[in-house]
């Protein structure tokens, strides 16, 4: 999920001396304070982080408070979703693929003072990819066999497999540099290279971070010079706090039915954007009767995704068919391969064995949009004698136990954040607990090929096998709705990739 100000008002106050001021005339409460302070940004979010460092915890908050902002990476993702160079100027990859060689940045340093080089991008990568490391994203790092360091500027990395996805892969916030002294404290106090550094955390309240003046990037460099993230769950506090002024923006506002209350506000502006959050309900295909593809193609048969969207975002998404949105590559548009039709949905439960329908539960986390999407479901499934229980489950502890790790589920729901996750219909353990050698096949084709027509060729094949098993119901890509001050200038409309991005994020007076 990237982010100008000349003239600082309260400077030029502070130039003038007290007698040329009265001299002059000027009354010196011409300007407040809230005027000439415009180097600050007070950001909403919904989600507090679970910590600081997106190296050892899946959570998309973390990123969202410190991918590009605090942290950098290799290469880093674009507005545009494009990958761009960042600690690594450039970079070469080998004929047959297994090979690829970094030239770094040089006269960069951690904010801490270590400096970044060879060395600390190995200790990272390493650390990554080790056999104790709690990277989310450890399958990134797989394929790296070995990695070298021949002088301070150059990074050789040796596969053992080729691997197309790597470049985009080492631009995520779970590929960020650390600093080798000080990343086992990332948690609560994250270090890196970034436009800002960390400044405090209060718990349940607010992240700050400050502006780093020894950037090493000048043409990037933070306009800001104080960042606060301020955590608030509620969407009709969000609201208020919005249109108190309290909240100079909140990117990723969490209630559409309220969208439509800033209309006609002079200060504020919304926006709607693209995502990559995939609204799906999963199914446990190892449990009856969910191991038999004509009871998961029924259930999708019964659901009307865009009576879904009316009632779960407002009528705001994008209805999908598999685990694919509009901004990936290759996509296609699979909703009409399991299309609502009531009757056939009826037909395929009875040649299943389920003439008379069955009872399952579906654990649903407390973000609104899972509830609402559920409700939905539930009165739609009625329809076709199917009784869905909900059971509400909190995230992301009970929900990751239950769902994650135990597998104690028959359905759920949630928005898939990841960029590009197609694959993990073929990671396994994962919580479908789906297994197609025809679709694993396919996701190990695309790894071997860096040909970006080819790889959208085997994306096609991957969806279609998607939206013929149903191993979740696809719904949804929800939209990106930013409500911020039209002063604002440089935050993202749409997202990539879960982000705040606000090196280039500035007040325009």
């Amino acid at each position: 999920m990237m982010i100008k100000l000349s003239f600082a008002p309260s400077r030029f106050v502070r130039r003038l001396s007290l007698g040329a001021a009265l001299s002059a005339g000027l009354a010196m409460t011409a300007m407040t304070p809230a005027e000439a302070a415009k180097t600050s940004l007070s950001l909403g979010m919904s989600v507090e982080p679970t910590g600081l460092d997106p190296t050892i915890a899946a959570p998309v908050a973390i990123g969202q408070v410190t991918w590009q902002n605090v942290f950098e990476g290799l290469v880093t993702i674009d507005q545009a979703g494009k990958i761009q160079p960042q600690l690594a100027k450039s970079w070469e990859i080998s004929p047959d693929g297994l090979t690829y060689t970094f030239k770094l940045q040089t006269g960069v340093k951690f904010h801490d003072g270590e400096a970044f080089d060879a060395a600390s991008a190995k200790f990272s990568l390493d650390r990554a990819r080790g056999a104790d490391s709690v990277n989310p994203q450890k399958r990134f790092f797989t394929s790296i066999a070995s990695i070298d360091t021949p002088d301070a500027e150059t990074l050789v990395l040796h596969l053992s497999a080729q691997t197309g996805s790597l470049i985009y892969w080492l631009g995520w916030p779970a590929s960020v540099m650390v600093a080798p002294k000080t990343a086992a404290d990332g948690k609560t106090t994250p270090v890196g290279t970034g436009p800002f550094k960390f400044a405090s955390w209060a718990k349940g309240d607010k992240v700050e971070l400050a502006r780093n003046a020894d950037y090493w990037n000048k043409d990037a460099a933070a306009k800001l010079d104080k960042v606060t993230f301020r955590f608030i769950a509620d969407p009709q506090a969000q609201a208020a706090a919005l249109k108190s002024g309290d909240l100079d923006a909140f990117p990723e506002f969490a209630a559409p039915e309220l969208m439509s209350s800033f209309d006609g506000d002079a200060r504020l502006v919304t926006r709607i954007g693209n995502t990559e959050l995939k609204v799906v309900a999963g199914m446990n295909t190892a449990k009856k009767p969910f191991d038999d593809k004509r009871v998961r193609q029924a259930l999708m048969m019964a659901i009307d995704r865009k009576t879904v969207i009316d009632g779960a975002w407002s009528g705001l998404g994008t209805p999908i068919g598999s685990h694919y949105t509009p901004n990936d590559p290759g996509y296609q548009d699979m909703t009409g391969v399991l299309p609502y039709d009531v009757d056939k949905a009826k037909a395929l439960l009875a040649e299943a064995g389920y003439p008379n329908g069955f009872t399952f539960t579906i654990k649903s986390p407390q973000m609104a949009y899972a509830p609402r999407s559920a409700q939905v479901m539930q009165a739609m499934f009625a329809e076709i004698g199917v009784t869905m229980n909900i059971e509400p489950t909190e995230f992301p502890a009970k929900w990751v136990q239950d769902i994650m790790k135990d597998r104690n589920f028959d359905m759920t729901i949630v928005a898939h954040a990841e960029p590009l996750d197609i694959d993990i219909y073929a990671r396994d353990p994962y919580y479908f607990n789906y297994k197609n050698p025809a679709f694993n096949a396919l996701m190990k084709k695309v790894q071997e090929t860096v040909d970006p027509a080819a790889q959208n060729a085997i994306y096609g094949e991957a969806q279609k096998i998607l939206a013929e098993d149903v191993p979740a119901l696809y719904l949804f890509v929800m939209p990106k709705l930013g409500v911020w001050d039209k002063k604002l200038k440089g935050l993202w409309e749409n997202e990539p990739i879960p982000s705040n991005v606000l090196s280039g994020v500035s007040w325009d007076e």
